[in-house]
């Protein structure tokens, strides 16, 4: 059956809007029709070669929608049940998993090298990042659908799929804010307002988001922001003013650069923790002279997937979106169609708006 997709050709090529091939789901498979699909800026990373993804392959890793059809074996959804894709599923099996650690799954991504699907012309083509959300209907491995609590709308459940679990968990399971403490956020994108919301579910008692683009201010205020910086090389100095010269108990990255990294760690207090979420390139050089180190006695920590359970963590999430306390359609700027996806790749190269939603 031929769906509409976003293919990307090659690495660095322009994405293809364009009819593919999809096979009915074999053993251990579901099919998906598509809601809606977050474009993250980890899509970007994959068409520019920041990550690296066999091509061609079907982008997208952040969706939500409806089971079409299961294939022999799955039990644990069925025709017709709201589901969120995940993209990273953890194997159980690999050193990670066995340590609890299932964020670091050695084999979470194997997935993305097979061949799911065909161009009309019979080209093969990938699931980029496992899931190929950038279509009207994928098929996936069941361990990469996760049945949809009730209470959350299907389009805006999208963003449970990456943005809203990554930036949940490094607030709750990388940084561990606890009840009063100060929080800085670097980046005000569509992970940056969902850290933002979750500094303040976790109780933070200032929060403040830090973004080179004073558009975002409303964006960040509203998401939880108590103040707003713009970005600049003062901005580690205007964050220990606001902090009694102390400096912020918490820095959360999510950008990728090494400048906004050294920042974060430098607008971090004595003894705080800076955990860096941002995907940067290997050209991005963080360096720290020894002597600092040891004197600050701060927490420098990545964070893969905000360090997050999805099987645990997506109920929990859906629990903050019924109460109130965790506002989904907030950290949507922008609602577009599939061809839309190419403008939204240039916004964010430009540091425009929060999260683009594709709604099929």
């Amino acid at each position: 059956m031929a769906v509409r997709a976003a293919v990307l050709p090659a690495i660095g090529a322009p994405l293809e809007i364009t009819g593919i091939d999809l096979p009915d789901p074999g053993p251990g498979q579901v099919r998906v029709r598509l809601a809606a699909a977050g474009v993250c800026h980890s899509d970007l990373s994959l068409s520019n070669g920041t990550m690296r993804v066999p091509v061609p392959a079907v982008l997208g890793h952040e969706g939500a929608g409806t089971v079409v059809a299961v294939g022999e074996g799955v039990t644990h959804v069925a025709e017709g049940d709201p589901v969120v894709l995940n993209w990273a599923p953890s194997c159980g099996s690999c050193h990670a998993c066995a340590l609890g650690e299932v964020w670091l799954c050695a084999n979470a991504l194997n997935g993305a090298a097979d061949v799911y699907a065909r161009t009309t012309d019979g080209t093969d083509l990938h699931p980029g990042l496992n899931v190929a959300a950038f279509a009207e209907e994928t098929v996936v491995s069941a361990s990469c659908v996760l049945p949809l609590p009730e209470g959350v709308p299907l389009v805006d459940a999208a963003l449970l799929g990456c943005a809203v679990l990554t930036g949940y968990g490094a607030v709750h399971h990388s940084a561990k804010v606890r009840p009063g403490e100060t929080v800085a956020v670097f980046g005000a994108g569509g992970v940056g307002l969902a850290t933002l919301q979750s500094a303040r579910i976790a109780g933070a008692s200032r929060i403040i988001a830090v973004d080179v683009s004073p558009e975002k201010e409303e964006l960040a205020r509203a998401a939880g922001a108590t103040d707003y910086v713009l970005a600049s090389e003062n901005t580690p100095r205007e964050i220990r003013a606001l902090t009694g010269k102390q400096g912020v108990d918490v820095a959360v990255e999510c950008v990728g650069r090494a400048m906004s990294i050294r920042a974060a760690w430098d607008s971090t207090r004595r003894g705080g923790r800076t955990t860096v979420v941002g995907i940067g390139g290997k050209d991005q050089e963080v360096t720290f002279n020894a002597l600092e180190i040891f004197h600050w006695g701060r927490t420098l920590s990545g964070c893969v997937y905000g360090n997050t359970d999805p099987a645990r963590d997506v109920p929990v999430l859906a629990e903050h979106v019924r109460e109130g306390r965790l506002d989904l359609s907030a950290l949507v700027t922008e609602r577009i169609a599939l061809e839309g996806i190419p403008a939204a790749f240039e916004n964010m190269l430009a540091g425009k708006g929060g999260r683009a939603l594709v709604v099929f």
